[in-house]
């Protein structure tokens, strides 16, 4: 059943070759309170060979014991590395010796999560997560180029460059027997392994254990694969094999019960669906629309860094759709929701405003495909359009907005998002010029296009205002005369700028008559 299953999902052969040598041997650690005896391990590792074809196969049950997990491994689907797709030569450099460290330093260590998914399903994964028997304090006396971080859970970042590996520590799953009231601050829990709220959020996650404990810790059944350097085979607690072939995202636990412990699992059950197109199991999404505002419990920073995953995963069009179709868009975009489902509002212009945001959602899926950045600032100054277009309209009226009307009412606006989301002013000052531009992209004179054309965020603003005619927007032509204007030369851009209603020419400056010298 295993081999027939694996290798529906996976193929019948994985590449072995890549991994029968180790790619590189880091130095060995310094002795310290972690370093425990593992020659033994090590040489098992080098000397591995890839099983030939006239030789009997070692029995994968054989095989994981020698790890000592000290698990029942009746209870676990064990994926040898012939009937598996994953090879050390697709996983990061950076990850790989923190994994050979840990092992070399008498740990166990295995790649886990979202890495293993991708690799899984053919992807290129860009984070690699580790999970580990060591505490943080043991990661942290191995690596020096690592701190740890985190009170609610503590992790330890291990940095190599940009690249950053971040290693946990096996979880263990128990009853958290003490209950925090809003009333009592931070200082009262700080000194406990573990804590939660009225409501059931998880407050102090810090008690430790071995690997099929942790297993059932995590959110997902996708995210519970463990991969090994050691034996090379691909550990499964929760029957996450069977979900990825079923394309589903399910819960591992009681739905409810996980959803209450960590509110933002509602987001990752969103922005995972969206991202591996896969469906939500039912009862893992039954809870979803009746448990969202659950959100608002959680830190206004800390739903910006989830709104930024949920738009920077390359399916930000049909993240936007699954928000709204679970009800969860409301506890993060109150205000745009608001101005696009206001019956007071003009239906062409909450149309063509709709209309932008989808255009704008799929532009940055676009821009992640081709390999290009995206920044939060445009996505947000998307986001944010209908309701400063509501709020022009209601100080302004059938009149043109001033710049001064504009720069107000996008004050409100920013306010009014921050109740739901944080955004940081880097980005928020970002947004004030695209939106600022979109006036100042009107050509009026020679002057007005200099001003607009040198500006810093130009190209953002210009990339908006194309968006804007897309959707629908009647702007007599404008994005195409600023495309034209980028395409020709110096002189033909004059010639462009002389053509605009209403240019003068530059008056000439009258010089005085000179004063008749007097004679003597």
């Amino acid at each position: 059943m295993l081999k027939k299953l694996t290798r529906l999902l996976f193929g019948k052969t994985s590449k072995v070759d890549a991994d029968t040598t180790r790619p590189d041997a880091p130095a060995k650690p310094a002795d310290g309170p972690g370093n425990k005896s593992s020659r033994g391990q090590r040489s098992t590792r080098q000397s591995a060979q890839p099983p030939r074809r006239h030789q009997k196969t070692s029995d994968p049950l054989d095989d994981l014991r020698k790890l000592n997990l000290d698990i029942d491994v009746t209870k676990v689907t064990v994926v040898p590395r012939e009937q598996h797709n994953i090879s050390r030569k697709d996983i990061s450099p950076s990850a790989l010796k923190v994994l050979y460290r840990l092992n070399d330093a008498g740990f166990q260590a295995f790649l886990v999560g979202g890495g293993v998914r991708d690799l899984l399903l053919g992807g290129h994964p860009k984070d690699f997560d580790i999970s580990t028997n060591a505490t943080p304090e043991e990661v942290r006396e191995l690596f020096r180029n690592s701190r740890v971080i985190g009170r609610r859970f503590k992790i330890v970042h291990v940095r190599y460059g940009r690249e950053v590996i971040e290693v946990t520590t096996f979880r263990a799953h128990h009853e958290i027997e003490t209950e925090v009231t809003e009333g009592e601050s931070r200082k009262h829990i700080k000194h406990l392994d573990s804590a939660h709220s009225s409501t059931g959020m998880i407050l102090r996650d810090n008690v430790y254990g071995n690997i099929a404990e942790d297993a059932v810790r995590r959110d997902f059944t996708v995210n519970a694969l463990y991969y090994t350097t050691n034996q090379f085979m691909m550990l499964d607690f929760v029957n996450g094999l069977p979900d990825i072939e079923q394309r589903l995202i399910r819960m591992i636990g009681d739905p409810e019960t996980r959803y209450r412990e960590d509110p933002v699992r509602i987001l990752r059950a969103i922005r995972l669906a969206a991202k591996l197109d896969f469906g939500i199991e039912k009862n893992t999404e039954e809870p979803i629309p009746r448990l969202a505002d659950l959100l608002e419990s959680i830190s206004s920073a800390r739903l910006f860094d989830e709104t930024v995953k949920l738009f920077t995963n390359g399916s930000a069009e049909k993240t936007f759709d699954l928000l709204r179709r679970y009800k969860v868009a409301d506890y993060l975009f109150r205000p745009t929701l608001a101005c696009l489902h206001d019956d007071n509002n003009d239906a062409v212009s909450k149309a063509i405003e709709g209309k932008l945001l989808t255009l704008a959602l799929r532009n940055t899926d676009n821009r992640l495909a081709e390999g290009k950045s995206v920044t939060p600032a445009f996505m947000y100054a998307a986001l944010l359009w209908p309701p400063l277009q509501d709020a022009l309209r209601q100080s302004s009226g059938n009149r043109a907005p001033t710049l001064g009307a504009l720069q107000e009412c996008a004050g409100d606006v920013i306010v009014e998002q921050l109740k739901y989301t944080a955004i940081p002013k880097r980005f928020t000052a970002m947004m004030r010029e695209i939106w600022e531009l979109q006036l100042r992209l009107s050509p009026r004179n020679r002057r007005s296009v200099e001003i607009a054309f040198t500006h810093p965020r130009f190209r953002a603003a210009y990339d908006f205002l194309l968006l804007r005619e897309a959707a629908g927007e009647q702007l007599n032509g404008l994005g195409d005369w600023w495309t034209r204007f980028q395409q020709v030369d110096a002189g033909a851009q004059n010639a462009m700028i002389d053509a605009l209603q209403g240019t003068k020419a530059p008056r000439k400056r009258r010089r005085k008559p000179r004063k008749p010298e007097s004679a003597d």
